[in-house]
């Protein structure tokens, strides 16, 4: 379980770099009136399934009884679960196939707003 740990903590400060590049990235193609590519659309869902694996981690350390040290392990786990269906909640319903420059917008803050809550569920697990 130590190593699935380890794994786990890793991966979420990849998460969260992940999320703040590719968010930053974003703005930059938004400022300059570019429209959603499938290069952004491509590392976006490279980000999603960084939190899927960060997911299924969280799942085997949680049924291992491993969160048991943390102090707000329900919060943490809230985290999680909203990472996992909030970028998909914004491509599916919100921006329903839209790849204008207003989309761009869109995603970005979407994934800036994914590397706050990445930072949020790091901080609620120490």
């Amino acid at each position: 379980m130590a190593v699935i740990h380890s794994i786990h903590g890793a991966l979420s400060n990849t998460a969260w770099l992940f999320f703040l590049i590719i968010g930053l990235w974003g703005l930059f193609r938004a400022i300059r009136g570019q429209a959603v590519n499938g290069n952004y659309l491509g590392a976006a869902f490279i980000g999603q399934l960084i939190f899927v694996a960060q997911a299924v981690l969280g799942a085997v350390l949680w049924l291992g009884g491993y969160s048991a040290g943390i102090q707000r392990s329900g919060i943490h786990l809230l985290y999680g679960v909203f990472a996992l269906v909030f970028l998909p909640f914004i491509y599916l319903s919100v921006l329903r196939g839209d790849d204008t420059n207003r989309a761009q917008w869109v995603l970005a803050f979407t994934t800036l707003f994914l590397f706050g809550i990445a930072l949020r569920a790091i901080t609620t697990a120490a």
